[in-house]
């Protein structure tokens, strides 16, 4: 069993100098908690869908693309990745039409993970709203969601480790769910609370390292864990 944390109360994150961050402050009008999700492989199960994204771009360019390697460490933003098999001045291009094929390859075949929407319906069942914070394309984000049936209250792309911090702390969350050892630094870097989840390529030993305040075998243990936090 999890061990739960009794205090709502984030700990100080540190800054790039050490510093210690404040604690994101909570959105107006909102009772309840705010809490963000990382998407692939917190909410979803992207991997069949990029998966077949990364093999129609192999196809196209005759580059070879080791997919399942792909696959097994997403979670980084997509230059990044794709900076690994094409040369430098080419991956602007790579990754625009990389986005031009997702929407046809990648969201029907990727999936919800257990326990996604009981998730985000706990989060409204205590009041609070719901942010999904990803690194991926915004639209793609959404094109997920929706597909799925996933609703949260706003929806951030393009933002990586630290920079998910600044979205995370102009919406005041107090919590942030991701499956990456960069997700935890973005929890960091805006004061929340930083639940890891290891349904990712990340594994539990490195997600506390890297600074995890709970880790959570997934988000079916999400709406208890919230429960105790709000309490």
């Amino acid at each position: 069993m999890p061990e739960y944390p009794t205090s709502p109360s984030a700990p100080a994150a540190s800054g790039p100098a050490g510093a210690a961050v404040p604690a994101a402050r909570p959105s107006p009008g909102t009772s309840g908690p705010v809490v963000g999700f990382d998407l692939d492989m917190t909410l979803i199960d992207s991997r069949p869908g990029i998966g077949a994204a990364y093999r129609v771009l192999a196809a196209e360019t005759g580059v070879p693309i080791d997919v399942d390697l792909v696959v097994s460490r997403l979670g980084l933003p997509l230059e990044t990745e794709l900076a690994a098999w094409y040369p430098a001045d080419q991956v602007p291009d790579v990754a625009a039409r990389y986005r031009e094929l997702y929407p046809g390859t990648a969201i029907t075949p990727s999936l919800a993970l257990p326990g996604a929407a009981e998730a985000l319906k706990a989060v409204r069942a205590h009041g609070g709203r719901s942010l999904v914070v990803t690194a991926k394309y915004e639209e793609h984000a959404r094109l997920h969601l929706d597909h799925l049936g996933l609703r949260a209250d706003l929806v951030v792309g393009g933002l990586w480790a630290e920079a998910k911090g600044v979205a995370l702390r102009e919406q005041g969350a107090s919590v942030y769910v991701g499956d990456h050892l960069g997700d935890v630094r973005g929890a960091r870097a805006a004061g929340a609370f930083s639940v890891a989840v290891a349904t990712g390529g990340c594994t539990p030993a490195e997600l506390r390292d890297a600074g995890a305040d709970v880790v959570l075998a997934g988000l079916a243990e999400f709406p208890a864990w919230l429960t105790e936090f709000a309490g």
